[in-house]
């Protein structure tokens, strides 16, 4: 051979070496010791080389049987983080077109100081703001009078020689919860209907009107949870019976009844980011301005993006389906209902973070409010259930422990007291939505009620042993009903009667389709 090769084979004796070279072979036997170049009798040992390093050419690739990295007898599931980053990059590439050729159409929507609200609206406003917590203040009167008859009624049981109630004291205490209920029910009652009249009657502007009537349903819950629960504690204190005592939780040995009843007491559970009332919350050692600082930049931060995404996206996608609905044109409602759905659904999620994690955030690190659990992961819900389970906790709670339990534990099925539950929250959906624009036409309600069947189809996804398949199912079915059937659908319906309403201003300048 004219070129240079050499080749090596060792044995456990000693080392043969094979040299080629210009085409003479030269073998030599060699010893594992030899002597080094200096004489000195110094015992060196050559390492052996690895199997690996002499035969690349013969490995085996194919060692075993294995399935492909995407089939479903696969041993451990991929990760898929790759793919999300490139959702997320056609997301921002997609939305981005969106915004070119939105601003290509219609230009600069975003107007400050255009706006379509009176004077009367911010006047009337600000007014309810300020009065519907006069109804807790009552609700707080009430609880202290009542506390008062308590005190005197427990000191005549034990000063009595027979060491128990009498009758008399007995029918007291009957005639005490009748009319305490009574006044609660008056005080709640007046509250709700009071601002839902001056809402639907006297403020024109929507927003407004959402804003003040979800403080009034807030105050409403808040009030009516404090009258359950002290009506509760005013039992335990006044009929104190072996094997119930330990029902009171232990927490509320902080602050037992009737030492709870006091004006502070109030102005806490007003301001707490719960719907449900207790005389002690668990609470945190400081707070964290820096904390607060991020969460109010985020409300205020979101609050304008969904201002533009509202004004900018939303209202000429709206305006563009006002003459849609009114031909009754299906196919180009169904189109406008799916473009509608991603904006909508960001806005949604916008508002979502900046309710739920931004500002009960904020309020609870101010207040030191300790459970924060305002929400689970609703967006990997099994069914519509998990996701009316997860998604708004406070409500959830509130429906839990003043309505569902207590019809459960006076012989109701759970069936029944679901039914009420979504029959409640369907009519203040309804309220929230209806007559903040000034139609009551039941779109709402019949969003909110008609969960009750979609819930009871989607359930067996939770008890069926499909493991991730299953769980692929349900959370699908749960976005599809979500993003497309849900918001979308509505906000249609009640943008159209309120144009039908008032009129239209789109309808005096030309359509552009979007």
């Amino acid at each position: 051979m004219n070129s240079a090769t050499a080749t090596s084979i060792e044995t456990s004796n000693g080392s043969a070496s094979v040299s080629q070279r210009s085409g003479h072979d030269v073998t030599q036997n060699e010893p594992n010791n030899r002597t080094n170049g200096n004489g000195n009798g110094a015992a060196t040992t050559k390492t052996p080389k690895k199997p690996g390093q002499k035969y690349r050419h013969v490995a085996a690739v194919h060692k075993q049987t294995r399935p492909s990295c995407l089939s479903h007898d696969s041993d451990a599931a991929p990760s898929f983080i790759g793919f999300r980053n490139l959702m997320v990059i056609v997301l921002v590439v997609g939305n981005l077109r969106l915004m070119i050729e939105n601003i290509q159409k219609y230009g600069v929507l975003i107007c400050v100081r255009c706006h379509d609200y009176s004077r009367q609206d911010i006047y009337l406003g600000l007014l309810l703001y300020f009065l519907i917590p006069c109804h807790l203040l009552a609700a707080y009167l009430i609880e202290l009078a009542a506390a008062q008859q308590a005190r005197g009624s427990l000191k005549r049981v034990n000063d009595s020689p027979s060491g128990g109630p009498s009758e008399q004291e007995r029918k007291r205490f009957h005639k005490t919860w009748v009319v305490v209920a009574w006044a609660h029910l008056f005080n709640i009652t007046l509250a709700l209907v009071l601002t839902t009249w001056v809402v639907y009657f006297k403020i024109h502007h929507p927003l407004i009107g959402t804003l003040t009537e979800m403080h009034a349903i807030t105050v409403w819950l808040k009030t009516a949870s404090y009258a359950f629960t002290n009506r509760d504690l005013r039992h335990a204190y006044l009929h104190p019976v072996e094997g119930e005592r330990e029902l009171v939780p232990e927490l509320y040995t902080q602050c037992p009844y009737p030492q709870n009843i006091t004006f502070s007491n109030l102005v806490y559970f007003w301001w707490a980011p719960t719907l449900v009332y207790q005389p002690v919350y668990p609470r945190t050692d400081k707070i964290r301005w820096v904390f607060v600082a991020k969460r109010v930049g985020e409300i205020f931060g979101l609050s304008v993006f969904m201002w533009v995404a509202s004004a900018q996206y939303a209202a000429p996608v709206l305006r563009n389906s006002l003459d849609k609905i009114a031909s009754l044109d299906l196919m180009s409602i169904l189109e406008r209902l799916l473009k509608l759905s991603t904006i909508s659904l960001v806005i949604w999620l916008a508002g979502f973070f900046a309710l739920f994690q931004s500002f009960l955030n904020a309020l609870a690190e101010v207040l030191r409010f300790g459970d924060r659990s305002f929400y689970d992961d609703w967006w990997n819900s099994e069914s519509l259930g998990a996701y009316w389970r997860t998604w708004n906790k406070p409500v959830y709670t509130y429906f839990k422990r003043h309505l569902y339990m207590p019809m459960i534990g006076r012989g109701w099925s759970p069936q029944a007291a679901s039914f009420a539950v979504f029959l409640v929250s369907a009519i203040l959906h309804e309220i929230l939505v209806g007559v903040p624009t000034h139609n009551i036409i039941g779109v709402a309600f019949l969003g909110m009620f008609l969960q009750l069947p979609l819930i009871a189809l989607t359930k067996p996804l939770e008890n069926m042993k499909l493991g991730h398949t299953g769980k692929i199912v349900g959370n699908t079915i749960f976005w599809v009903s979500f993003t497309i059937f849900g918001q979308p659908f509505a906000a249609l319906m009640y943008f159209y009667a309120w144009q039908a309403k008032y009129g239209s201003v789109s309808k005096q300048m030309t359509t552009v389709a979007s």
